[in-house]
């Protein structure tokens, strides 16, 4: 389709992240398809806010697939289409304020002590070890671990931004086992079918789900993203201050790190230890 085509030229001479041509141009694809008897020109916000009520009514989607409904409209019409129309932003779902899901320090060694498949082993090393996100694990080359620097460079990570990750001992222990039995040769884990590609990230996210069901735990309670929140979260308790975890998670706003402060042991402790003095 000519606009769906415009639009990823848009994108990519724009220097946009994977992450962000990939959800954009899924976006508008299905809105596209929802309203098939329309040109793309004729459709208007009332449309929008059609598309918006059936994937609510009927798939019943939360507020991120909204969001990302309306972002990609927003930028659609701003930037490529160029109409005079703006998405207005009673379009953006309201802001839900939700508490990532964490595992305990005990349940982090569970997961690690009955784990005995070293890829798996590998791939939630990183996650939790490292803080990465699943894409990020995906995409890593074996170029990109610097054993004598102890850090792994994260190449055009969320928002398209590079950055280095600490590469602790015990995770580059784990890396060097999984080396010596996959022996990949340009991604760190690459699939078998397409050869010189990664492996695609929903298997990255089956390997943890098995990882974690193999460790006991209830199936879907943990996630690949659970792991990188566990990290922030460990970290705070151990006194890492908060700028320091937000470059090594790679957001650009502190606000976005410091809702690990809510989930921060050793704040619940304090104030439960003051509840209890006053309580005596």
């Amino acid at each position: 389709m000519y606009w769906l085509d415009q639009l990823h030229q848009v994108l990519v001479v724009g220097n946009y992240g994977r992450g962000t041509i990939k959800s954009y141009m899924a976006e508008m694809r299905l809105l596209f398809h929802y309203h098939h008897e329309l040109n793309v020109e004729q459709i208007t916000q009332q449309h929008i806010m059609d598309y918006m009520l059936f994937i609510k009514t009927v798939h019943q989607v939360g507020r991120d697939k909204c969001r990302a409904v309306a972002q990609s409209c927003s930028f659609f019409f701003r930037h490529v289409i160029k109409k005079e129309f703006i998405v207005p932003s009673k379009i953006y779902p309201r802001k839900e304020f939700r508490l990532p899901n964490v595992m305990t320090q005990d349940e982090v060694k569970q997961l690690f002590e009955r784990c005995s498949d070293v890829r798996g082993l590998a791939v939630i090393s990183l996650l939790y070890g490292c803080g990465l996100r699943c894409g990020e694990v995906q995409q890593l080359k074996l170029s990109d671990i610097e054993r004598k620097n102890n850090r792994i460079l994260i190449r055009q990570g969320k928002g398209n931004k590079d950055r280095y990750a600490q590469l602790p001992y015990h995770v580059l222990k784990h890396l060097e086992d999984y080396y010596r039995a996959y022996r990949p040769n340009l991604f760190l884990f690459e699939s078998k079918q397409l050869l010189g590609k990664p492996l695609h990230q929903r298997s990255i996210q089956t390997i943890v789900n098995t990882t974690m069901t193999n460790a006991g735990f209830v199936s879907g309670k943990f996630t690949a993203h659970t792991l990188r929140h566990s990290y922030a979260t460990h970290l705070l308790d151990l006194g890492c201050d908060i700028h320091s975890i937000k470059t090594l998670l790679g957001h650009s706003k502190i606000e976005t790190t410091m809702i690990y402060l809510h989930l921060q042991q050793s704040k619940r402790d304090v104030t439960s230890f003051i509840f209890n003095r006053r309580a005596e």
